[in-house]
């Protein structure tokens, strides 16, 4: 394929050489003239290992070579990968000056030159990007974005000192495609290369990156902040790490990584917080750990307020233990959620198939009497009686019974704490509202 890639810094240096030794043809573009003499000279404008003598290659073998012409590049390819600087504002928000300016530079000669160009994102940018201020700025010069152009998001996944060897066996590749056909020419690209290819929607494929990149900077910052403890302890924190590496059922791996309710219980919140005591005691500062149940306190505020803003006074919860197939309830948010509730004046009305106030013993009985010592009126029977009470319903639980009788389109509103296996269908509703979509 002939491709232009605009932008030669890191990102955009790589993607270049990596795709002309592919076998691609390649214009790269780049306003800085110095960048542009080195890669036809042959010489990588970066320091990266094994760039220097792939593009040594692949120029000499005239599958790469550059400019600051814009509009020359566009004339010579099909696709073009963007890849310019989104660096950071003083205020933090993204600075989208570069990503603006090339993409109208790009309209404007995919408008001149004809012909259906796919133009496709490689810059990290927030979610909505893309769509809300790129796209316009495409159709103003080039038509209908999906129809006379292709648009994508192929965010990546390369790391400083290894992105060549990150190119050729990436994680995964992820392409946000506008239409199927801008999807099939970017997978077009990579074709051959391992890994799992996601195609989602685009403003999925922007987040994508936000994700992984935010919960790498959360383990190094984890993974400091333990350390420390440990080290203030007197324990050799990297043998903890190896034995908390090993655990590839709980700690590395897709459990509790689940956006959803609250977490609660007899162990989370009273270890962390055991863990941060005693970093304080010995005067190591832990802010990750130490505002993980804030956070957490947080994500159960938001429930309420989901909840206050539908403006219904009688509510319906379903699920009051800490989780599901027990009947723990000591900590549970959905109890802290049902004291706020009560508090605040809403008629409630409560079921849980795992709690029988009867059947409740020791610390566990000790703790719903203190928290909330009206729970026997307002515990019911059955699902039946809670939705015929309520007005909004809000669904704590994934409890067959309880899925099974919630209601669609009719009936009272539905707050939905779980993600619902059929959420994606209930959000086309007007009734319905999810903590986490």
């Amino acid at each position: 394929m002939r491709v232009s890639v605009l932008g030669l810094g890191y990102v955009g240096c790589v993607s270049a050489a990596c795709l002309a030794s592919l076998g691609h043809e390649v214009i790269g573009v780049d306003v800085n003239q110095v960048k542009v003499d080195l890669v036809n000279d042959g010489k990588a404008p970066v320091v990266e290992e094994r760039i220097g003598e792939m593009i040594a290659e692949v120029v000499r073998a005239g599958t790469l070579r550059a400019t600051t012409d814009v509009r020359e590049a566009i004339m010579g390819s099909e696709v073009s990968l963007v890849c310019v600087g989104t660096p950071s504002e003083p205020n933090g928000s993204l600075c989208t000056t570069y990503l603006e300016r090339v993409t109208e530079e790009i309209g404007a000669a995919v408008a001149e030159r004809g012909g259906r160009q796919t133009v496709v994102f490689r810059s990290t940018m927030l979610p909505g990007t893309c769509l809300n201020l790129l796209v316009p700025i495409l159709e103003k010069y080039a038509g209908t974005a999906g129809v006379d152009f292709g648009v994508a998001v192929n965010p990546e996944f390369l790391r400083e000192g290894t992105s060549v060897r990150d190119f050729f066996d990436p994680p995964k590749t992820v392409i946000g495609e506008l239409d199927p056909h801008s999807g099939d020419v970017v997978a077009a690209l990579y074709e051959g290369l391992p890994g799992e290819v996601f195609r989602v929607p685009v403003p999925t494929a922007e987040a994508i990156k936000y994700a992984d990149n935010a919960f790498h900077g959360l383990k190094i910052g984890f993974a400091n902040e333990l350390g420390a403890v440990c080290r203030a302890l007197g324990v050799d924190s990297h043998q903890v790490i190896d034995v908390f590496l090993a655990d590839h059922k709980l700690n590395i791996s897709p459990a509790y990584l689940r956006p959803g309710f609250a977490f609660g219980g007899s162990c989370l919140p009273k270890d962390l917080r055991s863990l941060v005591h005693a970093a304080q005691r010995a005067d190591v500062a832990v802010p990750i750990l130490s505002h993980v149940l804030p956070s957490n306190a947080e994500h159960l505020r938001r429930a309420l307020e989901l909840v206050e803003r539908t403006g219904k006074r009688r509510v319906g919860l379903f699920g009051l233990s800490f989780k599901p197939g027990t009947d723990d309830l000591r900590e549970s948010p959905l109890v802290e959620l049902a004291e706020r509730l009560f508090g605040k004046g809403y008629d409630l009305r409560i079921h849980d198939p795992n709690v029988n106030l009867s059947r409740l013993l020791g610390a566990n009985r000790e703790y719903i009497e203190t928290r909330l010592p009206h729970l026997a009126q307002l515990l019911t029977d059955s699902v039946e009686e809670v939705l015929g009470h309520a007005e909004v319903c809000v669904v704590g639980t994934k409890d067959p019974a309880v899925l099974s009788a919630l209601p669609h389109g009719d009936g009272p509103l539905i707050v939905d704490l779980v993600h619902l296996p059929d959420a994606a269908a209930r959000r086309a509703e007007p009734g319905y509202v999810g903590l986490a979509w």
